[in-house]
């Protein structure tokens, strides 16, 4: 059995023999000595391997070239070089996978992000991409230790659904019929009687109302699965294909779902800083260098770590929607108009709105509620005054909205009431309402995009950087 070589930077013994597998990043040397930089992605850093002429010979090591996959066994000693504190004598080498140098794409040198895009199945050996996938996981891993150590149960709700649950229509269809001559009705519509299913389907976009039925019988449950948004979107914050933890609790009004939400996201933070603090410390130096390269006036003035700290220690701000505009209104960037979009009450906010409010005004996390009817969910709760619901949003510096969440309308004629002027047929979501018919109650919940978490928490300036393999508008590559 190989050694992982995170285990050997940390607890290596001098003279313990061992053998390790990996990938070279690096080889370097002398006519007497070749020096060999082995990764295995356990973690940021290399071991080094040295690899003695009286051992092996320019022949034996000439395809220990950088990508190259090798299985190397010896000794650990302390390292004659700065940077390490052992390094492994090799006393066997075996090359078990041979990378052309000539064409192997990632040679140690610095790769433009759109470079290590067009190469995203190689892109995982770069210390960025590495750094970047390991906090990925270890939020993974937070989240589910978050919800479970809270008595939540996982809820897995379907990929492929007949319900459009925000309304919106941005979805990707799912059919077997031919595309080129799909059977049709008598008045010429395409007949989804015959489709697999028997009935039009699409893509999910949100499990969120799948959740509620659960929450509504077992208290407290998440969702956290993939999710697809057919919008035409190139920018730095969306994807068509994502993923999404949406929490549902029965029971829970919008202070409680405000504070499950702060809960939750603190500690998904605190977990990386406890635990994936090399990664961090990696990111927070390219955080801070990248930085360096931007306006004076577009430059954060908090480092990544920082920036993280911050998030555990402070409380979020609350305020309404309506306070929200007035801070914005009486504004300098509003009174110089130099606001790109206007700020007016019942227009949504618009990033450069919401990391305003974050970054210059408040200088922490703000949760907004109480937004306009106008332009939310039809699902949310409708509050006292007719014209706001019980919405709330959670803005992050760089960011902007990472959270989107709400009390959920329980009160059947309510309902059905906001589905109609939504244009939703009533019909077709019976076994909704039907939440409402038998043993209504309060509940909640909210949705975070968990690339979103992870651009913030990696200080990543495109969101297409965390995710392995991103699927955006007319690229649907691997």
């Amino acid at each position: 059995m190989s050694t992982v070589i995170k285990s050997i930077l940390s607890e290596g013994k001098e003279g313990e023999k061992l053998v390790i597998k990996g990938w070279v990043r690096t080889k370097r040397g002398s006519k007497n000595v070749s020096f060999i930089a082995l990764n295995d992605g356990s973690c940021l850093g290399n071991l080094q391997v040295v690899a003695a002429v009286e051992h092996f010979s320019e022949e034996d090591l000439k395809d220990v070239t950088t990508g190259a996959c090798i299985e190397v066994s010896g000794a650990l000693a302390a390292s004659q070089g700065s940077g390490q504190a052992v390094e492994l004598i090799a006393e066997e080498l075996k090359v078990l996978g041979k990378a052309d140098p000539d064409s192997f794409p990632m040679q140690p040198k610095k790769h433009s992000m759109e470079f290590l895009r067009e190469h995203a199945h190689l892109r995982f050996r770069t210390n960025t991409m590495a750094a970047v996938f390991r906090i990925r996981h270890n939020l993974s891993f937070a989240i589910h230790k978050f919800f479970n150590d809270r008595g939540f149960y996982n809820l897995h709700t379907p990929i492929i659904t007949g319900s459009d649950a925000e309304g919106a229509g941005e979805m990707f269809r799912v059919t077997t019929l031919p595309a080129d001559n799909p059977p049709k009705t008598e008045e010429g519509a395409v007949n989804y009687a015959e489709d697999f299913f028997g009935k039009e389907t699409n893509l999910t976009v949100s499990g969120q109302l799948e959740a509620e039925l659960g929450a509504l019988a077992l208290g407290k449950v998440y969702t956290f699965g993939p999710t697809f948004r057919a919008e035409n979107s190139n920018t730095t914050r969306h994807l068509a294909e994502f993923w999404m933890i949406e929490p549902e609790v029965a029971f829970n009004d919008l202070k409680d779902n405000m504070d499950l939400a702060e809960d939750f996201l603190k500690y998904c933070v605190q977990y990386c800083l406890d635990n994936c603090q090399e990664d961090l410390e990696f990111l927070d130096k390219r955080f801070v260098d990248l930085e360096k390269q931007k306006p004076a006036n577009e430059r954060s003035e908090k480092g990544l770590i920082e920036r993280l700290q911050e998030i555990v220690s402070n409380s979020f701000e609350r305020i309404t929607y309506t306070e929200a505009i007035n801070v914005l209104q009486n504004s300098k960037p509003y009174k110089k108009k130099k606001f790109k979009y206007p700020v007016e009450w019942g227009t949504d906010l618009q990033s450069e709105h919401e990391r305003y409010l974050v970054e210059k005004h408040f200088g922490k996390p703000v949760i907004i509620t109480d937004y306009p009817a106008s332009f939310k969910a039809f699902y949310m709760r409708l509050n006292e005054d007719g014209q706001t619901v019980a919405a709330m949003d959670i803005l992050f510096s760089g960011i902007g909205e990472i959270v989107g969440g709400s009390q959920r309308e329980e009160r059947l004629d309510v309902l059905e009431q906001k589905m109609k002027e939504f244009d939703i047929p009533a019909e077709e979501m019976y076994w909704y309402l039907d939440t409402r018919r038998f043993g209504t109650c309060v509940h909640s919940g909210f949705g975070l995009g968990f690339e979103r978490l992870v651009q913030f928490v990696t200080g990543m300036g495109n969101i297409r950087d965390v995710i392995p393999f991103p699927r955006t508008p007319k690229n649907a590559e691997f």
